[in-house]
This record gives structure tokens, sequence and C-alpha cells, in this order.
């Protein structure tokens, strides 16, 4: 089945700036497991001393017991005991190099040999794959095929990679099992059968959930970093839709909101760097006028959430939907056009054609 998290959050919160997907939180003395002896931990309390970066790393260990009230009688030896149970219980867990560079070697041949493909070789080659790490923008109309390009490279990818997840982040409430499993029955492989199993779909209706879920996600991937024989990997993170969760956020008044974006976008960036992800992002459209320039087909639309959003992308794809007088001939098809408009990766300005049938892409 399709494992579904639920995070929603009710109030309104801000962005906190000095959030991380990165760096580990502080852990407060009394919540390790096992706990330390409750005398030692309200003393410290008492002197300030309420995590486990302030007893290791900010402060001389000396000077926090000679602080220590006297009247509670802690002793120097509990007192180091302390100390040496919490650098225990903080520290990562060992890892032989060698065995850390042989799994590293292995998950970058799995991914370069799949390649991250939606399967549509024009399309492909227009970004060189997907591979990981990198921040794709997907931008277009309702009905241009985002969606669909982010769900067939998805599920493409798991059906051909048997230690890889998706994790998919609905900001709307319109994740369609059903359309995962026609797409599924079409694209049929090897590792078909267990691609539901590590496909996760998460609700999140504001940019702090998103947050939560990715800091959720972080833990998860950093925990794994042990390498157990064959570990279940998250390769691929969709947010669909990006524009409801940052769009109402911007005003032309106030720069809070602008401020708010970029700083999800460089942390976004910097996550799919250090875990080795390919990160889409689907963006809406918004109207232009008298037409977007930047688009070789003429159009009168471009990309919502404004030009900030798109340079802090690696790629942006722009998908459109042609005529139907252009798919004559095939009426269970559409024809619809991928165009690079602005990338780190290769060439902007770039496009290619491509059809949808039976809610699958296709060459033409």
């Amino acid at each position: 089945m399709i494992l579904m998290r639920k995070v929603l959050y009710f109030e309104l919160r801000l962005w906190p700036p000095s959030a991380s997907f990165l760096c580990p939180k502080r852990m407060r003395l009394q919540n390790f497991s096992p706990p330390l002896k409750l005398e030692t931990v309200q003393a410290l309390q008492e002197v300030g001393v309420k995590t486990d970066t302030d007893l290791l790393l900010t402060k001389d260990p000396t000077d926090i017991f000679t602080r220590l009230p006297a009247e509670l009688g802690i002793s120097l030896l509990d007192f180091r005991s302390t100390i040496s149970k919490v650098a225990e219980l903080a520290s990562a867990t060992p890892i032989h190099g060698e065995k850390l560079l042989e799994q590293e070697n292995k998950r970058r041949e799995d991914i370069f040999a799949d390649d991250m493909l939606l399967g549509v070789p024009e399309v492909d080659a227009l970004l060189g794959g997907f591979s990981p790490p990198r921040v794709v923008e997907v931008s277009g109309d309702q009905g241009s095929g985002k969606t669909t390009l982010a769900m067939q490279l998805a599920l493409r990818h798991l059906s051909r990679a048997e230690d890889s997840s998706v994790l998919w982040i609905d900001s709307s409430g319109e994740f369609s099992p059903e359309r995962v499993t026609h797409m599924l029955e079409q694209l049929g492989n090897e590792f078909s059968p267990t691609v539901l199993e590590r496909l996760q779909v998460s609700l999140a209706f504001d940019i702090e959930a998103v947050h939560e879920v990715l800091e959720t996600l972080r833990r998860t991937v950093s925990a794994n970093t042990g390498y157990s024989e064959s570990p279940i990997r998250i390769r691929l993170v969709v947010i669909d839709s990006i524009t409801p969760l940052l769009g109402p956020m911007l005003s032309a008044t106030s720069s809070q909101g602008h401020a708010i974006m970029t700083t999800f976008m460089r942390q976004l960036r910097a996550f799919a760097e250090s875990f080795s992800l390919t990160v889409i992002v689907i963006n809406t459209s918004t109207r232009i006028l008298p037409r977007n320039f930047e688009a070789v087909f003429e159009t009168a639309r471009k990309p919502a959430l404004g030009p900030s959003f798109t340079f802090m992308a690696d790629a942006t794809l722009w998908l459109s939907r042609r005529p139907e007088a252009e798919s004559a001939g095939d009426e269970e098809a559409t024809i619809h056009v991928a165009e690079v408009l602005r990338s780190r990766i290769t060439r902007s300005q770039t496009w290619a054609r491509f059809k949808i049938r039976r809610g699958l892409m296709v060459s033409l």
C-alpha cells in the first residue's frame, strides 16, 4: 500500500530563519534515553546547562562543575560519568571507512545505472536525465503534464531500482492512488510489485509542514548512514505543488515572503547536495503581457512565484499543451512541449515535443 502521513498545521506560523535541514537539533539532557540521573540533570539546569551542546561544546567542564550547587552533593565522579554518557549517546555510530566507501560506490553505480530517466529520450536529453543531486522546477498551465512528468519519473525509477524510495509531498490533497496504479500497469518492470511500498506520500498544507516532513526525512537518512546490507534509500523528492505554499506569502509591499522563499530554496538545494537527491518542485503559471519572451513557443503565461524562484533551481522546465489540431490522427493522445527556460546543467532555450497517451508520456 502507499504510505500516507498527514502533517497538518492550522495556526499561522512564520518560517524560522534559523531552521536548517542539515544540522541536527540540540538534545535536551532530560530527553536522553536511557535517562541520565535526575538530580544531576536538575543541577546542570540550575547553572544554565540544558542541552548536550551546552555540556560538551560551549562551556568549560571545570567551570560548570565549580558552579554546581554544593548542597546538591554532585560528586566529581558523577559529573565525569555524566559527561562520558552524554558524549556516548550524542555521538554518531562509528563506521569503517572501507565499508562506507564500498557502499557509497555501489549507491552511485545504482543511481547512474538507472540515470533517473523518464523513458522519453527527447525530453530526457534536455537535462541529461534527472540524476541527483539537483533541484528541478517543473512549471506550466493546468493540463500541461507537470504531475504526469513527476509521477512517471518516480514510478519508472522505483520499478527499476529495488533499493530506492520516493517521497511525494502533496500540498493540495489531490494525490491519486488510482492514477499511480494505472501508470504502473503500463510501466511494468522487474521491481514493480514493491513500488507502492516504497512510495511515501505526505500531506503538507503550509511551508512549516513541509519543513517538518523534510526534517523527518533528514533524520531518517542520517540514521541510515550506517549502511545496512540492503538499505532502502530515498532518491527522489517531489513537491506537488510549491505554489500554494509560497505564493500567499509573496507581496509587492513586503520582503518577508521573498526572504522565506529564498531561505527555503537554498536549504532545499543544500539538502539535495548533502544527501544526493533529485528534488522536483512543481510550480503553476500566471499571466504575463504581452507575452513570455523567454519561451520558445509564443505564450502569455509564465512560471508563478516570479523570476527569483526560477533562478534558485538548477533548471526550469516549462511544459505546455499544443492545439488539438496537432494531434490529429491519434485521438488517445495530446501533444505537449517541454522547454528549458533556464539551466545550470545544460543549455537553456532548448525544447522537445512529446505525447501523453493514456496518462503516460511517450515519444512522438
